[in-house]
Order: C-alpha cells, then structure tokens, then sequence
C-alpha cells in the first residue's frame, strides 16, 4: 500500500516533534541533574547544616538567612569535627535554633558512637535534638550492610541518645538508606534528603532540600552550603527543642 505525500509528511512531523521533545527532555534532565535548574524552593522555616567544610563561619552574617542549624558533632567513636565548639557556640549566640549531628560509621559499636557524641556535644538547654547522619561512604556506596548487620548498632546509639536526652533522636537519611534501614529507625522523626524534588509523602521533619545554596557569612573551601527546611511554623520548632 503506498503512502501519500500528505500522510508521509503528517508522518515526518510526529517523528521531529516526538524527537524534539526528547531531547528537551534529556537536556532538561541533564540540567537538573548538574543542579543548574533547581525546582526546590519550599516556603517555611529554614536552616543550614555546616561542618568544617565551611571554614570560619561569621554567625552575625549567616545568621541572618536562617533560623535554625545543626553543625557537626563527632563521627565514628573517635573524630571529632575541627569548628565544631565554635560553630555551636557561635550558633547559638547568634539567637538559632541550634543542633549537632554525628555521621554514622558502620566500623564502631553504636555504644561507642553515642558515648563519643556525648562527651562532645554534652546537654544544652534548649538546643536541637540530637540527629544521626545515616547514609554511605567508601566502599558501603557499592556495597551496603544489610539491615540486619546494622540493627544492632543503629539500635544501641538511638537508645543510648534518647536515654541522655529524653527524646528520640533525629535520622538523615538518603533515600537508599531509608530503603535498607527505615525498618530500623523505630519512630525517630526524619531528616530527609532530596535535592531534586519535594519528599512523595510529608512524613518528614526537616528537609535537606539543595546542596548547592551560596550564601554570605563563611569562608572555608566549600562555596556551598546544604540548606533545609522544617515542616512545621515557628513554634512547632520551638516545642521540640530539649529541656
């Protein structure tokens, strides 16, 4: 059966637009990929989390875009972040809502991973609850623990941190760690990354929503700074604050 003119040209056109749109497509993701179109820009109560990277940090300055931060604490059972004292001190004296996270290590009991946070962080009034950093590094990327191997552990310091602080404390998580340990978390309210698009669901407590943020007030090596936001007003953030 033979084409008309009109039909094969009816033809080319679905083809190019069809084409043309999937490289639209693929620009747009590749774009977005490299964090050069961003499609994250929540309203609410916003904040920082910030560790040596950042340098020497003017909290006059940066405190000025912000209302709360968590600065890290401690890794491991034995690193201890460089700015740490001064970043939280120089946080909460800049009127923040101020908190301290510890990154997770699959290589150390968790009773030794709290005892460490503890010793270093110690109780402020009215200070952020604690928040265990749960996601990969080193060779964990490509080849995670299993649930299982990392119960144990994860189940110790999130005991252990809520028996010193009298609240469960808060997990970050990526995506990849939340679908191998969410089962693990027993309750604790989440800090979740997302630097794409907004969470599918609002069961979340903060949010870390772009990397990729430049703003004033610090000079270290890292021009970038992680920016998140609280699903919740003013006083909601107040209320879970330690006492």
């Amino acid at each position: 059966m033979k084409i008309s003119d009109k039909s094969l040209k009816r033809l080319k056109y679905v083809l190019f637009s069809f084409l043309a749109l999937f490289l639209a497509a693929c620009v747009f993701l590749v774009l977005m990929y490299f964090k050069i179109i961003k499609l994250n820009h929540p309203n609410g109560i916003k904040g920082a989390d910030v560790s040596a990277y950042q340098g020497v940090i003017d909290w006059n300055v940066l405190s000025k875009n912000l209302d709360f931060v968590f600065v890290k604490a401690t890794e491991g059972s034995s690193y201890t972040d460089d700015c740490f004292t001064a970043n939280f001190s120089g946080a909460m004296s800049a009127g923040l809502f101020t908190g301290a996270y510890h990154f997770f290590s699959y290589d150390s009991s968790g009773k030794s991973q709290a005892e460490h946070f503890i010793s270093t962080v110690g109780f402020h009034n009215g200070m952020l609850p604690a928040v265990i950093d749960v996601e990969f590094y080193g060779g964990y990327y490509k080849n995670p623990k299993s649930a299982e191997d990392v119960k144990t552990d994860l189940t110790d310091m999130i005991a252990a941190l809520e028996e010193y602080y009298g609240v469960k404390p808060i997990i970050y998580c990526t995506a990849k760690a939340y679908r191998l340990y969410g089962g693990i978390f027993d309750g604790c309210p989440l800090w979740v990354r997302n630097v794409y698009f907004k969470p599918f669901d609002d069961e979340w407590l903060f949010w870390q929503y772009t990397d990729t943020e430049e703003l004033d007030g610090y000079s270290g090596d890292e021009k970038y700074i992680d920016m998140n936001v609280f699903n919740g007003g003013y006083e909601d953030l107040k209320d879970i604050t330690v006492k």
